[in-house]
């Protein structure tokens, strides 16, 4: 079994990120978002809104 991440078409509150990264680490999107927004703040925003953008560039969107 090969598996991907993908950005989530599902559970998607901007772009689908912290969805995809929870559907692939088969973790609560939510314990995704909590992270990523405590990274955020560790970082002085900048570092964890750099790293949404780049993740939403570089993951790919799931094949319909």
């Amino acid at each position: 079994m090969n598996k991907k991440l993908y950005l989530s078409t599902t559970d998607r509150k901007i772009y689908g990120v912290c969805g995809g990264i929870g559907e692939f680490l088969n973790v609560d999107s939510t314990v995704i978002r909590l992270a990523w927004v405590l990274f955020s703040i560790f970082t002085a925003v900048f570092g964890g809104v750099l790293a949404y953008i780049i993740a939403c560039i570089i993951i790919p969107e799931r094949p319909k």
